[in-house]
């Protein structure tokens, strides 16, 4: 199977559809939706119509904690990321926003566990941002979800994979967009796959992961997409500016 995994989608409807492009191209057989489909961006109502459309063929989608603002947004605005849910929660309708909510926040395919945060409670929404914090997600993968042996998640905006050797901790490997890594099954891995639709590391290049599960290969990609129009969609919108000078940064 060559399963196409992709997080942090925040409403931008052009890198996601530059993203499902760039993976049919890839060969890929089914995708999975790690959460935050909505939020921030310009377009949360096409976004969740495009991935509700795309599980009648069989993806998997998962719920994120933006997913959850979105539906319910808090009574006050406390961090950048509550400012833009209530906005998102008025775009969508009410099917859109019952099928939000019922979203789980993890799916077990076979010997793989996708997660929008960490394993080591979901629903705390906790980054895994270094090796502590992805070793007590595997560990917690491993004891809560027999079998596993990837955890695959987004949540930081960012691409890396860790992987357990001999150590009990994980070591940190960074990705090459583009180049397979081998991910034999004998071994234990965790991946953060990035964000679709707010990359944050420089470049506005979306990102997304593929795995391909009978050479065991796993392979991180950049997709160029257009993200003046989405930027443009922001501001047209009338959501705060920085949202939209983001996607042409990629800060």
């Amino acid at each position: 199977m060559r399963l196409a995994l992709m997080s942090d989608i925040h409403g931008n409807i052009q890198a996601l559809d530059a993203c499902l492009q760039h993976a049919r191209a890839q060969r890929a057989q089914r995708f999975a939706f790690l959460g935050d489909l909505v939020g921030y961006g310009a377009d949360p109502q096409a976004v969740v119509e495009r991935i509700m459309l795309l599980t009648e063929e069989g993806a998997t989608v998962l719920k994120g904690n933006h997913d959850a603002m979105a539906v319910h947004p808090p009574t006050a605005v406390t961090s950048v990321g509550a400012s833009t849910a209530a906005w998102t929660h008025d775009q969508l309708s009410p099917a859109q926003r019952d099928w939000l909510a019922a979203l789980p926040l993890s799916a077990q395919l076979e010997q793989i566990l996708l997660v929008h945060a960490s394993a080591d409670g979901p629903e705390l929404w906790r980054y895994v941002y270094d090796e502590r914090a992805a070793t007590a997600s595997l560990d917690a993968a491993t004891i809560n979800w027999p079998g596993v042996r990837f955890v695959f998640g987004g949540h930081v905006h960012e691409q890396s994979l860790y992987y357990r050797g001999g150590a009990t901790r994980l070591m940190k490997f960074t990705p090459q967009p583009g180049v397979a890594v081998p991910v034999p099954s004998h071994r234990q891995w965790l991946a953060t796959v990035g964000s679709v639709g707010q990359p944050r590391d420089g470049r506005p290049l979306a990102m997304y992961a593929l795995i391909d599960t009978e050479r065991w290969q796993l392979t991180f990609h950049r997709v160029a997409y257009d993200h003046d129009a989405a930027a443009w969609a922001i501001r047209a919108a009338g959501l705060p500016e920085f949202f939209a000078a983001r996607l042409e940064t990629g800060l």
